[in-house]
């Protein structure tokens, strides 16, 4: 079979081509093409070998890369649907998915969590109690926890629209956070193109991780308390949280575009509640500083993920 399989990778190709009007030969034999082989450490010898000896032979092109991973186990021991020991996704489904409002969530959580734990250099493991803390300890507490305050707190401060920048107010913090937001597109760029998803996935949560800290040492809410005679933030208080904000939106946008390429569902949620276009998750929009325009009125807050109860989690490691 190992030499009847290139037959089917170039005949799909082909079928693909007829159904959608376009040519296959190109996708096989065009030198500006670059031809990536995903697969299991198993099959590197038909990958690096065989296949490119076959394809040499026909004048087709020769992979550029051949990105192998190792093996995902299950609690503790290899994956065997014979034995029952397996996760199918028929069950997730129904079990996070289609029993609750807002499925999308628990599909990109499991998206989240494959993509942290794939084995690109060692085998991995599946865990539940893994999964769980994924979710509640990064996508609930970092990334969803960083979004919602700033939503909630320009509500509640900056009558729910982006506030302005006030340039000439910028203190090295928040230079250091605008920096850290351009620095972060060319990480995430040439982790994905060096095929490692993982350490790129990481960059997306760190700079949430940073926008928390930045949150944090800014302190709108505490600014907010400095008030005039109207009980209204002063003039000086109110720029300070202008600023805190306005910086906290373009960053919350620049995650939109982030984390798009590993949870789409979750990036769609967020431009709905920003109130932008499909178009504004193009790469080329990564890393720029204006992407919400000031005085733009945004939809109020929705929560991107919910806590996994440990009853949840009892119940499939029981499974």
């Amino acid at each position: 079979m190992w030499f009847d399989a290139p037959i089917g990778y170039i005949s799909a190709t082909k079928q693909w081509a007829l159904d959608n009007d376009k040519d296959w030969r190109p996708y096989w034999e065009d030198k500006d093409t670059k031809l990536v082989h995903f697969i299991g450490k198993d099959n590197i010898v038909f990958h690096c070998i065989i296949f490119p000896v076959m394809l040499k032979l026909h004048g087709n092109i020769l992979p550029d890369n051949v990105p192998s991973n190792e093996f995902m186990n299950l609690e503790g021991d290899k994956m065997s649907t014979s034995r029952g020991w397996s996760i199918e996704m028929d069950d997730y489904i129904n079990d996070f998915v289609k029993k609750e409002n807002g499925g999308d969530m628990m599909v990109d959580a499991l998206r989240y969590y494959l993509t942290a734990i794939a084995p690109e250099t060692k085998d991995s493991e599946f865990t539940w109690k893994g999964f769980q803390d994924a979710l509640n300890s990064e996508l609930v507490a970092v990334f969803g926890n960083f979004v919602n305050r700033t939503f909630v707190l320009m509500h509640k401060l900056c009558k729910g629209k982006v506030p302005p920048l006030h340039v000439e107010l910028l203190d090295n913090t928040d230079k250091q956070l605008l920096e850290e937001i351009q620095l972060t597109k060319i990480k995430i760029q040439n982790s994905i193109e060096s095929y490692k998803f993982r350490d790129a996935l990481s960059e997306v949560i760190d700079l949430a991780r940073k926008g928390n800290k930045y949150m944090q040492e800014k302190e709108p809410w505490i600014v907010a308390k400095q008030t005039g005679e109207d009980g209204q933030p002063t003039a000086a208080a109110q720029q300070k949280i202008d600023n805190c904000l306005h910086i906290c939106l373009q960053l919350t946008a620049n995650l939109a575009i982030y984390i798009n390429p590993f949870l789409p569902f979750t990036a769609k949620k967020m431009i709905y509640m920003m109130k932008v276009v499909d178009k504004m998750l193009d790469w080329d929009n990564a890393g720029k500083s204006k992407l919400l325009s000031t005085g733009y009125s945004l939809r109020a807050p929705e929560l991107l993920f919910r806590k996994l109860e440990d009853a949840e989690i009892t119940a499939q490691i029981e499974n």
